[in-house]
């Protein structure tokens, strides 16, 4: 199993995981991490501008941590099998370990934008 991280910064979890091109793909066997590595996306691969493809460098992903997130990101990860996970910890070895201890603390999805009514009959 992989996890990503997102880390626009290459040092902490950042958020809009939407718009973020830098990740730690963490490779985990038998439940502890066996490596690292950064893995950058080209401008067109972020998620928010690859629309509905899906970036090929995360294929392999099976939980994404981030700071933040859209409503869309977090269907679209949950519709592609993904566990989309956001947290307020700041680190991403400490997030990596808490999360295969089962002790990670995440935030539920909130929807960023307000619901509208689509009756658009005035």
């Amino acid at each position: 199993m992989q996890i990503a991280v997102t880390s626009q910064n290459r040092r902490t979890i950042t958020e809009h995981a939407g718009k973020c091109r830098k990740f730690w793909i963490y490779d985990i066997e038998s439940g502890a991490v066996a490596g690292r590595r950064l893995v950058e996306l080209d401008l067109g691969q972020s998620f928010h501008a690859s629309h509905h493809a899906f970036p090929a460098p995360l294929a392999g992903i099976g939980v994404l941590i981030t700071g933040s997130m859209g409503a869309g990101l977090h269907q679209r990860l949950r519709s592609q099998g993904i566990l989309p996970l956001i947290t307020t910890e700041e680190d991403p070895d400490r997030a990596v370990a808490a999360f295969l201890e089962n002790r990670l603390e995440t935030l539920p999805m909130h929807h960023d934008h307000h619901c509208h009514s689509h009756d658009h009959a005035h």
